[in-house]
């Protein structure tokens, strides 16, 4: 008797703790659709990438003439100079490999450049939606863009539009 007692009590104080945390959900792709600064850091990334994806094609397209080249010579070739062929068509691949995973490698000048362009954009929502979940004694703020699984959100938690007015920016 005195375990059952025991248990709905503590029960009902983790609801009346749960009920008394704020929760606020925030639409983070909308939010960065409305930031200027975000679309011109995505814009010159997309550049600078197809520039360094041009540099790699280039070297590929190289080594694919190469050896297009050696299969149409190799008849006339003596040994030494199959050899040389193949270690050039081989050099040639290895420089294009060597080349993108140098730009778009895990920790590649891309992703470099990309969290020196986001970082500031990134930090600066994070400390709006701080300060705003600091002021309205939010406990949780989740993003409904992120897949979370939520399955509904009120609109009436949703502070996007709060953060966009704290960066300064019009929500339309």
């Amino acid at each position: 008797m005195k375990k059952r007692i025991f248990l709905s009590v503590l029960m009902l104080l983790g609801v009346m703790t749960m009920s008394a945390q704020k929760f606020a959900l925030i639409d983070m792709e909308y939010i960065l659709k409305n930031v200027p600064a975000y679309e011109r850091a995505n814009e010159q990334l997309n550049q600078v990438s197809k520039k360094w994806q041009a540099e790699v094609e280039a070297l590929n397209t190289e080594a694919g003439t190469l050896y297009k080249n050696y299969q149409n010579e190799v008849v006339f070739l003596s040994q030494e100079q199959k050899k040389q062929r193949q270690e050039d068509i081989m050099n040639k691949e290895k420089q294009a490999a060597d080349l993108k995973k140098k730009y778009f490698g895990p920790e590649g000048e891309l992703f470099k450049k990309r969290e020196s362009l986001m970082t500031p954009i990134q930090d600066e929502i994070y400390n709006a939606v701080k300060d705003i979940a600091d002021q309205r004694g939010y406990s949780l703020v989740i993003d409904r863009a992120a897949n979370a699984g939520i399955i509904f959100g009120s609109p009436k938690i949703d502070i996007s539009n709060e953060v966009l007015q704290k960066l300064g920016y019009s929500n339309q």
